[in-house]
């Protein structure tokens, strides 16, 4: 998903929904009073190098959790083989992370990949060729929250009907954004620019974009679920999917609909979830609107199959691909995660550890500051549950050739 573009579920719910969406960051506020997107002084970057020995991780459990983790090193190395690449790097002030050095990480980290044979081989390797950074997160010892997002599949349509009847958009054509789709205003028809788009509530209710529907959704909360997710596949009647990516944002922050709703009394922070506020929406669809309409953020989309795609318009890869706050952390790059995720054992969700590599090649609406990271898991409903529970604090590390 584009730059922006995903938010953690728990965030649409509570927090919601970042690159493929996310139920867990609605929770937020039930982690204790710690301020997650607490931002960095002007100038610093998330990561600092690590040069006591004794504080490098302990790399042995990725060795069981490589699956599909050289396809999103070579995404990671198609991004970066784009001359516009290079406008992020040096990442550091100091110079010290070229775009030459990220490159040169990922082709090393891929024959080390190869070549590791036990879990003790991969940590000795990792080891000797490797710098590592590790993050400062939101309070300078490293605490970072991580969330979860995913790409839904809902029915839509390409042309309205009673049925069908609420749109997503494309980028507008007065809409003056970046390379990543972050938005810079918007052209006035005499010749200038407003430094400000419309919002949430003038474009889904203000009818100021008609001509630019792009689809239609059923449900008015699933259409909204989309914009915060950034991406869609989307069931057409004759079965095929429309698939749908992030093109650019109207530039508004993000408010969370879920936290406003635990605010209003009308549901308790215990039952947070994506699916507690479909179904609070389907038995009050009167309230939708109320509370979607409150959060000015908006995700404009295009066609795009193949994805879902990060915000370096690389596809992502589950468990693979986590977003992050460009701003303060180096895009492409090859991160090693200590956290805790949900997983399925039969129909029970249950969290367990998790520790493995993967590569910063998404951006989330909602992540903001060295103190946030969403892990992308997959897409569908099934996948959607687990990022809604997802909602654990952790630490980040990054590598670099030595």
């Amino acid at each position: 998903m584009k730059a922006a573009r995903w938010i953690p579920l728990l965030v649409v719910i509570g927090s919601v929904l970042p690159g493929c969406q996310k139920p867990a960051e609605e929770a937020i506020p039930l982690l204790a009073e710690t301020d997650y997107s607490a931002p960095l002084p002007p100038g610093q970057i998330a990561l600092r190098k690590i040069t006591d020995p004794d504080r490098i991780p302990d790399f042995r459990p990725a060795f069981q959790l490589r699956t599909n983790l050289d396809t999103a090193v070579a995404r990671s190395l198609n991004y970066l083989s784009k001359p516009s690449s290079r406008n992020y790097f040096p990442y550091d002030p100091q110079g010290e992370i070229t775009h030459d050095r990220a490159v040169a990480s990922l082709e090393l980290f891929r024959r080390t990949l190869a070549e590791a044979n036990s879990p003790d081989h991969l940590d000795a390797l990792i080891r000797s060729r490797f710098e590592v950074w590790e993050s400062v997160g939101c309070d300078g010892r490293g605490t970072v929250l991580f969330t979860g997002y995913y790409c839904p599949i809902f029915d839509a349509r390409l042309q309205p009907d009673a049925e069908f009847r609420y749109p997503l958009y494309r980028a507008p054509g007065d809409l003056l954004k970046d390379s990543e789709g972050n938005c810079k205003g918007r052209r006035l028809p005499g010749g200038g620019i407003d430094p400000t788009y419309y919002d949430r509530r003038e474009i889904v209710t203000g009818g100021v974009l008609a001509g630019y529907e792009l689809c239609y959704l059923r449900d008015p909360f699933e259409a909204y679920i989309v914009t915060v997710q950034g991406s869609a596949k989307l069931r057409l009647p004759d079965g095929s999917l429309f698939e749908i990516g992030y093109t650019a944002n109207n530039g508004h922050d993000y408010v969370s609909v879920g936290r406003l709703l635990v605010a209003d009394g009308k549901i308790s922070a215990d039952e947070l979830s994506l699916a507690t506020l479909i179904d609070y929406f389907k038995q009050h669809p009167r309230e939708c609107s109320r509370y979607t309409d409150r959060n000015p953020r908006y995700v404009f989309f295009q066609q795009h199959a193949g994805g879902p795609f990060g915000s370096l318009n690389e596809p992502v890869t589950p468990y693979r691909s986590i977003a992050t706050d460009k701003d303060v952390y180096p895009r492409a790059c090859i991160a090693f995660v200590q956290t805790r995720l949900p997983g399925y054992e039969g129909r029970r969700i249950v969290e367990h550890a998790y520790h493995a590599f993967a590569l910063d090649q998404d951006t989330g609406g909602a992540v903001r500051a060295a103190g946030r990271c969403d892990v992308f898991l997959g897409t569908g409903d099934a996948v959607g549950q687990l990022a809604g529970r997802t909602l654990a604090e952790g630490r980040i590390y990054y590598l670099f050739t030595r």
